[in-house]
C-alpha cells in the first residue's frame, strides 16, 4: 500500500511537472517561405508556413516547399528566359493566421522576412495591430530577421530546437533578437543580369561581368539588404571564395548547424559542403533557394549560412 502510495504521489508530480512544460512551450513559431526551409523540417517541428506569392508563366503560385511547381522545372524555365515577378504576403493572410491563435490564446513567434528586401514584415505589423482591436490579449512577437532565404531559415531551425529543449517564448524572442544580426549570409550568382533586373547592380557592370566571367560575392549587411564585397573570375574560384570567407567569419563552428541554399546547383552545394566537412564536424543542411528568392538572384546562385561575430566583411 505504501508503494502504491508514493507511486501516485510520483505520477501526480510528473503530470504537474508536464502541465507546466506545456504552459510554458504552448506558443506557435510562425515563418513565411522566404526561409527556404526543406519540408522535413517544417513538418518535424510543425512550423505554420506561410507562401510568398510568385507571379509564373502568368499563374499566380503560392510558395508551397515546391509542391505546386518544381524548383526543377522554376529553374529551367528561368534558364530559358523567363522573368517572373513576387509579391509579399498582404496583411489580410497575416491576419487569418494570427486571429487562429488569438482565439485559442496561443501566443505567437512570427519569424519574418528582411525588412530591408520585403513589405512582408510591415504587412504583418499591421496585420497584429488589427488583431489586437479585437483581441486585446494576444500574445504576437514578430522579429525583423533582417535575412533572406536559409538566414532565415537558420534561425526558425534555431527557435524550433530551443522549443523541444523547453526553453519560454521569451527565451526564444530574446534569443532571435540577440543573434539575428550574428547570422552571416555570404554568396555567389551566375548570371549577373538576374541582379541588375532587380537594381543590385549597373547594366554596364552586368555586361561587362558577364562577358569577363566575373562572379560577385555577395553578403546581407545588418540593414538585411545586399551589398557586393569583392569579386572573382570563375565559378570555382568563387566557390573557394566563399569557403575562406566562411572560415575567416564563423565561431563556435562545431556547436552550430551550417545551412547552404542553391539556386538548382547542388553538385556545387555539395561541393561547398565538401569543403566544410573535411575541415570541421559539423551538421550541414542543403536546400534549394525558392521561388521568392530565386525568382530575383537566379539560376546557380550559391548561399552560404552561419553564425559569426557580427555580419561585416
Amino acid at each position: 500500500m505504501f508503494i502504491i502510495i508514493i507511486l501516485l504521489i510520483e505520477c501526480i508530480f510528473y503530470l504537474k511537472i508536464k502541465k507546466e512544460v506545456f504552459v510554458i512551450n504552448n506558443f506557435v513559431i510562425v515563418t513565411d517561405s522566404s526561409c527556404d526551409l526543406p519540408q522535413d523540417i517544417i513538418n518535424k517541428f510543425s512550423i505554420h508556413y506561410i507562401g510568398l506569392v510568385c507571379n509564373f508563366n502568368n499563374s499566380d503560385y503560392i510558395e508551397d516547399c515546391g509542391k505546386s511547381i518544381s524548383y526543377k522545372d522554376f529553374y529551367d524555365a528561368l534558364r530559358n528566359g523567363a522573368m517572373p515577378s513576387t509579391s509579399q504576403i498582404n496583411s489580410y493572410r497575416f491576419y487569418e493566421v494570427f486571429e487562429k491563435y488569438a482565439k485559442d490564446n496561443i501566443p505567437v513567434i512570427y519569424i519574418a522576412f528582411s525588412s530591408g528586401l520585403s513589405g512582408t514584415y510591415n504587412s504583418s505589423l499591421i496585420a497584429r495591430e488589427d488583431i489586437l482591436e479585437n483581441y486585446p490579449n494576444a500574445d504576437i512577437s514578430i522579429i525583423d530577421t533582417r535575412s533572406a532565404s536559409l538566414g532565415v531559415g537558420l534561425l526558425v531551425y534555431d527557435a524550433c530546437v530551443l522549443k523541444e529543449k523547453g526553453a519560454s517564448k521569451e527565451d526564444i524572442v530574446s534569443y532571435l533578437e540577440d543573434t539575428k544580426l550574428k547570422v552571416n549570409h555570404i554568396f555567389t550568382v551566375d548570371d549577373l543580369n538576374h541582379l541588375k533586373r532587380g537594381g543590385r547592380i549597373s547594366p554596364a557592370v552586368a555586361t561587362i561581368g558577364s562577358l569577363l566571367q566575373v562572379k560577385p560575392l555577395l553578403y546581407m549587411p545588418n540593414e538585411g539588404t545586399l551589398q557586393n564585397f569583392s569579386k572573382v573570375k570563375g565559378r570555382k574560384k568563387s566557390i573557394k571564395a566563399l569557403f575562406t570567407k566562411f572560415e575567416e567569419k564563423v565561431v563556435d563552428v562545431e556547436n552550430q548547424t551550417i545551412f547552404i541554399s542553391h539556386g538548382d546547383c547542388i553538385e556545387d552545394a555539395e561541393r561547398l559542403a565538401s569543403l566544410i566537412k573535411e575541415k570541421y564536424n559539423v551538421e550541414i543542411i542543403i536546400n534549394y533557394i525558392g521561388l521568392a528568392i530565386g525568382s530575383h538572384s537566379g539560376p546557380n546562385t550559391l548561399t552560404v549560412f552561419f553564425k559569426g561575430n557580427d555580419r561585416s566583411v
